[in-house]
């Protein structure tokens, strides 16, 4: 027979005052989210885009609800051992939670939400620490796309340039990145800078919680 659902008493006596309500409530609302919703879905946000994010919520905003927190205060909310767990078998979504991660309650069926993120990606700019998936080369000569105030920032950035008539031009070519490199700051400002990206954003579920049947691992 399940067990009914157990309204434990959420010891965060280590939180700050300031913040101990916010997450309390945090714990109610993953608590009643669990009783609400069959599925619940984990994902990792190692490499986390807000834009591309921001697609994935709006497509499930109907009938699913995600929550960000620290692993420690979503543990306390499903459980870290079988003694503590809100629900049958939800000890084991709380310990798999590590790193930076997200927990997606839905009514929608697990076949079609991993089939919605095997396809789903988004392109954006890169990071400094991420590796460069080609080689972006700047050939000498005017830089018309360009106003002229921002050729003193585009300097900083560690371009050669200058002001010719009142057009910003590049005075020797420049080769700001090269393929499988890891890129610094200074690279990724030069990349946006001309509109290019190199990241592409994929989500793809970790783990997945159906009631009665308990944890499935991917």
């Amino acid at each position: 027979m399940p067990r009914a659902r157990r309204d434990k008493v959420v010891s965060l006596t280590k939180v700050k005052k300031k913040n101990r309500g916010t997450k309390e409530n945090l714990v109610t609302e993953i608590r009643s989210c669990s009783d609400t919703y069959p599925y619940i879905y984990a994902f990792n946000l190692e490499n986390l885009r807000s834009s591309g994010f921001k697609d994935v919520r709006q497509h499930f905003k109907t009938n699913s609800r995600f929550f960000f927190g620290k692993n420690s205060v979503m543990g306390i909310a499903l459980g870290k051992t079988k003694e503590t767990e809100y629900a049958e078998g939800l000890f084991k979504l709380g310990q798999h939670l590590s790193g930076q991660c997200a927990l997606m309650f839905s009514k929608v069926p697990p076949s079609t939400v991993t089939n919605y993120f095997q396809t789903f990606h988004k392109e954006d700019f890169a990071r400094a620490g991420d590796i460069a998936t080609d080689t972006f080369d700047l050939p000498a000569g005017p830089l018309p796309q360009f106003a002229f105030s921002m050729e003193p920032q585009l300097r900083k950035m560690g371009m050669p340039t200058t002001l010719d008539k009142g057009v910003v031009t590049l005075v020797k070519e420049m080769k700001v990145c090269t393929k499988e490199e890891k890129l610094n700051p200074e690279q990724c400002k030069i990349l946006k800078a001309f509109d290019y990206k190199m990241a592409d954003f994929r989500l793809g579920v970790s783990a997945i919680f159906e009631k009665g049947k308990g944890l499935k691992i991917l």
